[in-house]
């Protein structure tokens, strides 16, 4: 593919990440708050959004094979119909008072969530070689676009249906959902070659037993599933304190911002001073956090602490995913993308929905300390696999 067309194609998917982040800000910023006012269980506040994570999870393996069979372009299209439907279905349901009803609307969000975790993945495909940490990193920074305009949209828009709170930023999130289409249907993303043949593929069973596998997944699902926890947290540790919708959207915005400014030299910093190292700086990062957000109830806590949060995040994120290109051939990759793909956001799942419970169960300084031991068995997982990658290397010397 020409310079100018893969340059093209990243900016375009880009956009379109960044577009869908902004619908994403929404969902995030007032699922946890809804849920509160429409369950009569308080314990399942945040069920809507783990029920959206369980959406992605569940459609990552499915969308893979469908976008092998219909390309990459409209198996992202479908995935901002689903966006659109699920904005419109939410605002509805907010409007009804129907709990059911909005978890289904989060339901379908998952399904477009799905459906943009492959950006990344067009965006190798259709980039050089030596392009590929950066090309992951450039997707990720339309995410910058999000954090410029979504919270203060969400913020904005939440009224725009009065007097039924929060329903005018699901409404503004089916139309921004749109608009995601335009940038998607502007490019011709290569269509996955990876079943044109088969010989030397290998079975499942043995690519996920591969020490890069391992390591790369658990580190993406890592990333999410400990991000998720504490940031859908947030709004209802923040309400408690007594903050203003105005200051936790300004917390989400710099915790948005920090998840992907860092894109900017992310994938450079990989190049020059390799994976392994900026997976364990993710990992401190997310123990320094943590220290931030249980020292104190301040603004300047919670503020600092997202922002550290939204660093740690990249640098996994980013770094799981240029690992795991080391895990599958070309003819592999579809399956292990999927499986990828599912564990992180099953991850993620998980993450949200304990979030709810963890926060008004034993507090936010509880949800903070939760992130532990997850911590601790991706160190050692990752040190395994820098060990085996010495070996290795020694071994062809």
């Amino acid at each position: 593919m020409p310079v100018q067309n893969y340059r093209f194609t990243i900016l375009m998917l880009a956009t379109a990440q960044g577009l869908y982040l902004v619908s994403g800000v929404t969902f995030i910023m007032f699922a946890g708050l809804v849920g509160q006012m429409l369950a009569d269980n308080k314990l399942l506040a945040t069920l809507p959004i783990a029920v959206m994570t369980i959406g992605t999870a569940s459609s990552t393996i499915p969308m893979s094979i469908l976008m092998k069979r219909i390309g990459r372009r409209f198996g992202f299209l479908i995935g901002a119909s689903a966006g659109v439907s699920a904005g419109a279905l939410g605002a509805y349901a907010i409007t009804e008072g129907s709990f059911v009803l909005f978890c289904l609307a989060a339901l379908v969000m998952g399904i477009y969530q799905a459906c943009t975790q492959y950006y990344r993945f067009a965006a190798v495909e259709s980039a050089p070689m030596d392009f590929v940490s950066r090309a992951v990193s450039f997707v990720l920074l339309g995410g910058v676009i999000s954090a410029l305009f979504g919270p203060s949209l969400a913020v904005f828009s939440r009224d725009l249906l009065a007097p039924v709170p929060f329903a005018g930023g699901f409404a503004m999130a089916s139309l921004i959902s749109v608009a995601a289409m335009i940038p998607l249907s502007l490019v011709r993303i290569p269509r996955p070659m990876e079943d044109s043949n088969h010989e030397g593929a290998r079975p499942l069973g043995v690519i996920v037993r591969q020490p890069a596998f391992i390591a790369a997944v658990l580190n993406a699902a890592t990333s999410y599933g400990l991000m998720v926890l504490v940031m859908t947290a947030t709004p209802l540790a923040m309400t408690a304190c007594g903050f203003e919708m105005h200051d936790t959207g300004s917390v989400i915005q710099w915790h948005v911002l920090a998840m992907f400014v860092p894109s900017f030299f992310t994938g450079s910093l990989i190049h020059r001073f390799g994976v392994l190292t900026i997976l364990f700086s993710g990992m401190a990062l997310f123990i320094v956090s943590a220290v931030f957000a249980t020292s104190g109830i301040e603004m300047l806590n919670f503020g600092v602490a997202l922002i550290l949060l939204g660093v740690a995040w990249n640098f996994l994120f980013v770094g799981g995913t240029t690992l795991l290109t080391e895990a599958y051939q070309p003819s592999e990759k579809a399956k292990t993308q999927g499986i990828n793909e599912f564990i992180v956001f099953a991850s993620a799942a998980t993450g949200s929905f304990a979030s709810g419970g963890l926060f008004n169960l034993s507090g936010w300084d509880a949800v903070n300390y939760g992130m532990a031991p997850f911590l601790g068995v991706t160190f050692l997982v990752t040190l395994w696999y820098a060990k085996t990658k010495r070996v290795q290397a020694r071994a062809m010397a």
